[in-house]
């Protein structure tokens, strides 16, 4: 019974602790990136676009940039990581790239990856996925959210939604403890 409290809590964990519809960007300082744009939404079947500045000197050493994306999407399931190439300004210094969310995106996850011509590496952040970007018709497990509401399959007026993923896999516990506190 104890063993199932505890599978409980940790597998609401990372749906408590993600806050729906707010984006998260990873802390750049002291590594060789001085800046990473995107848009501030990352709507569902269109493009995503990414840039990534590094500094002159890793530019000028060679320093080669990708990303590894991750794509969340509105049932709770994230697709596995995707490693991806960044193409290169004439300089070195300017990396861009794109990929196009699953049409029921929830959001997008991300870290840089950071190749030095000796063979070294960074990733920013070192685990983990450092930035998230959210689609703009979104639900995180407890609600619906973002600019459009198409992906909900209700309309405006239609107060109703169904139990998110979180809550399924909550009752499913709830139930498997029940039957294991029966067995004992």
């Amino acid at each position: 019974m104890r063993s199932s409290a505890i599978l409980v809590v940790v597998l609401l964990m990372p749906l408590a602790a993600a806050a729906g519809g707010v984006n998260e960007a990873a802390e750049i300082e002291g590594t060789a990136i001085v800046s990473v744009e995107t848009a501030d939404v990352a709507p569902a079947s269109e493009r995503f676009d990414i840039t990534v500045t590094i500094d002159e000197e890793a530019a000028s050493n060679g320093t080669s940039v990708g990303w590894t994306t991750q794509i969340c999407v509105n049932s709770g399931v994230c697709y596995p990581p995707e490693p991806g190439s960044l193409t290169a300004s004439s300089d070195g210094r300017t990396w861009t790239g794109s990929l196009i969310p699953d049409h029921n995106s929830t959001y997008v996850n991300w870290r840089i990856e950071l190749n030095w011509d000796d063979g070294g590496n960074e990733t920013v952040p070192e685990t983990g996925f450092g930035w998230k970007v959210w689609s703009d018709c979104w639900f995180d497990g407890e609600a619906w959210g973002g600019s459009d509401r198409s992906c909900q399959g209700q309309d405006d007026d239609d107060e109703e939604e169904l139990p998110g993923f979180g809550a399924v896999l909550a009752v499913a516990a709830v139930a498997m403890a029940g039957l294991m506190a029966r067995r004992d």
